[in-house]
């Protein structure tokens, strides 16, 4: 194989590569959110066998271009409103692009000291940020998920011995991300050991119903070890009381996690920090730089109060490992989570900080905020329209109701034909999500390059688009 004559090639073809994706960056709001799937690649794909001998390298580059990424969804696109979009900047792209070109294993210092360093700044900014002590610490991770998992690890481990695992129970809220419970669940707690709490009508977590349910399995002999708050909810953006649910938590010994995946972001923002009051009082928080810091999947952080609580859980050294060991015997990341062989995932949000400061940062959360108000003021504007949760945190929620007197499952109906509508035609994403038994439209507004007048347009759109759908089932059931 002549390495070198391929390295030359590669070398051209990345030179293109970056070329065409820079144009495509510069023009992507005039492309498609949702591409349209071109079936016949699809079942190319499926029938195309893993070769014994390999194929040219151009015609593979080729086939990646427009046969892979041409299908795929743009969640990086100034319209993509639904979930919670990537805002995905260049500048984090061309981190991770140089990251991965060098490959530093970031689990100890010896291995890449400097990106050793960074990832320790980073963590301690971020943890200044949340109000944390000196001897607070964490780590990067993939994602939420991954950082969930690894607080609660941290909250069992100090919260019950083995013994008290089965009569533990931790406590979330009916609005609190799947990935919690998926994350007790992999560390050892059934279904049955989950207390999921009402939220009240701002859909915030009922800490009279919290406090009800404590008591209740204390006195049935349980042991409540963790609340899960959230610092920005997936579906309404909104905070849960923290500085009540740490009150609580101290109150009973639990441990408090707050999940800040998404919402955590808002504390680079001098305006929109006060939303997130008593974040400083959690145990521990997870908090992803690739929802709206603008970085690349995956970029999270997961950040603890006490560092040694991570070490405690996750601490080892096999004897393959004692050369790579610091002579001082600092913790090293490898004992702060799961990972052993990890990536360096936090020198693409350096590269950012670094080019854009954090106050530009803070007016981008700022601008998140301010379009998903427009959305609101928009929508209000109509007779026929409802907000059924207000702007929080970039987000908000609302439903066509009409002026007759359709049934609620045939609103729910219209408003899903809509979601349909409107990302199907590739002009904006919204998907719906359901609140207080009603099927909902929901739209976050965190892309940094969305503009007012992309909001106009898409509040037009869905206007027009509920006029037509309901005069269509109206004509259907008639």
């Amino acid at each position: 194989m002549n390495t070198k004559g391929q390295n030359k090639q590669i070398g051209a073809l990345m030179k293109d590569f970056v070329s065409s994706t820079i144009d495509f960056y510069n023009h992507m709001d005039s492309y498609p959110v949702c591409p349209p799937v071109n079936i016949e690649n699809i079942h190319l794909l499926e029938a195309q066998p893993i070769p014994h001998k390999g194929r040219p390298l151009q015609d593979v580059y080729t086939e990646m271009l427009s046969k892979i990424y041409s299908s795929t969804l743009l969640g990086q696109h100034p319209r993509s409103f639904a979930c919670v979009p990537s805002t995905e900047s260049l500048l984090s792209w061309m981190g991770d692009t140089m990251t991965n070109a060098w490959n530093p294993h970031a689990s100890c210092t010896v291995n890449a000291p400097a990106a050793d360093l960074i990832e320790k700044k980073l963590i301690r900014w971020m943890c200044d940020l949340a109000g944390y002590p000196k001897e607070s610490g964490g780590l990067f991770v993939s994602g939420g998920s991954i950082a969930n998992l690894t607080a609660l690890t941290a909250a069992r481990d100090a919260k019950l011995t083995h013994n008290e695992y089965s009569r533990g129970v931790a406590y979330v809220s009916d609005q609190t991300h799947s990935s919690v419970a998926k994350g007790l669940h992999i560390i050892g707690f059934s279904r049955d050991q989950i207390r999921v709490i009402p939220s009240d009508a701002s859909f915030a977590m009922d800490i009279s119903a919290l406090k009800a349910a404590i008591i209740q399995d204390i006195n049935a002999h349980k042991i409540p070890f963790a609340v899960i708050a959230s610092a920005g909810t997936t579906n309404t953006g909104t905070v849960d009381p923290l500085p009540q649910i740490s009150h609580i938590c101290r109150k009973y010994h639990l441990w408090m996690h707050v999940d800040g995946a998404f919402g955590a972001s808002a504390l680079v923002s001098k305006q929109c920090r006060k939303n997130l009051s008593g974040i400083h009082l959690s145990d521990s928080l997870s908090w992803d730089a690739h929802k709206w810091l603008l970085q690349t999947y995956g970029c999270s952080v997961v950040l603890v109060r006490d560092k040694l609580s991570l070490a405690h859980s996750f601490s080892a050294h096999p004897e393959y490992l004692k050369d790579a060991q610091s002579s001082d015997d600092s913790i090293e990341f490898w004992d702060l989570g799961p990972e052993l062989t990890r990536p360096a995932r936090s020198l693409k949000l350096w590269l950012t900080l670094q080019v854009m400061g954090t106050d530009a940062m803070g007016k981008i959360i700022d601008h998140g905020c301010a379009l998903a108000q427009l959305a609101q003021n928009l929508i209000q504007q109509s007779s026929e329209w409802e907000v059924v949760s207000p702007a929080q945190l970039g987000i908000v929620n609302f439903r066509y109701i009409s002026h007759g007197n359709l049934s609620g499952r045939k609103l729910d109906r219209i408003n899903q034909n809509i979601a349909r509508e409107i990302t199907q035609s590739g002009f904006a994403q919204i998907f719906t999500t359901e609140l207080c038994g009603k099927k909902v439209l929901r739209m976050c507004t965190i892309h940094p390059e969305t503009t007012e007048q992309d909001i106009y347009d898409t509040i037009r759109f869905l206007k027009n688009t509920a006029a037509v759908k309901e005069s269509s089932l109206t004509a259907r059931t008639a």
